[in-house]
């Protein structure tokens, strides 16, 4: 597992401007919905778009849909959180991927994550980058859960309540679960995520590398 960079000595360490790095940093958040089964596919398409840089922040059932084999990115969960922070000196590392993205994307966001993060819960390397995110840089999210659950009227409270915040949902779509229920909980189609993104470095007028 490489450490995460730090910044360079002489720069501050919320500088996270495209234009002076070159890249364009996106944070992958993933969550326990089977939806994770789409990381290594979203994972590759984003890698497509030029001078975009990925790192993946996983929840620990998020790890049961997907084998880290295949994700080509820097991999992070709560195990690195507390391997990287030894002493008062330390990084902290939910506020170094904080400081280190530009954009944010949490896909798939599970029910019990999307009540996390409407509530104030941080207790995971993932739910803290969230509660911890610099409001001034875009987070998508991209729910995803049984039909079901998305029903339940707890549901749209808690998606209002992100978008408040100031966080962009990508809605779920409608479609036949792995549970066998059909209808609107699954998650976005990958296809739909990365136009997003792209949508956003154009507005934001981020320079594409050849």
């Amino acid at each position: 597992m490489e450490p995460i960079s730090l910044p360079a000595p002489g720069i501050p360490a919320g500088n996270s401007s495209s234009e002076a790095r070159g890249k364009f940093r996106v944070l992958v958040g993933v969550t326990g919905s089977v939806a994770a089964l789409k990381l290594p596919l979203l994972v590759a398409e984003l890698l497509k778009i030029p001078g975009l840089e990925v790192k993946v922040v996983t929840t620990e059932r998020a790890k049961h849909f997907y084998n880290a084999q295949e994700i080509p990115v820097t991999l992070y969960g709560d195990e690195e959180e507390w391997q990287l922070w030894k002493g008062r000196s330390d990084p902290v590392l939910h506020i170094e991927l904080r400081r280190w993205a530009d954009l944010m994307v949490v896909a798939p966001l599970d029910a019990n994550t999307l009540a996390k993060v409407a509530n104030g819960i941080c207790d995971n390397l993932l739910t803290c980058v969230i509660r911890a995110w610099d409001l001034s840089k875009p987070l998508l999210f991209c729910p995803a859960m049984n039909t079901a659950m998305w029903e339940h009227p707890i549901t749209a409270r808690q998606v209002e309540q992100l978008k408040a915040f100031g966080y962009t949902e990508i809605p779920c779509v409608v479609k036949k679960l792995v549970c066998g229920d059909e209808g609107r909980g699954a998650m976005a189609e990958v296809w739909t995520i990365v136009e997003r993104v792209k949508r956003i470095l154009e507005e934001q007028d981020v320079p594409r590398q050849s």
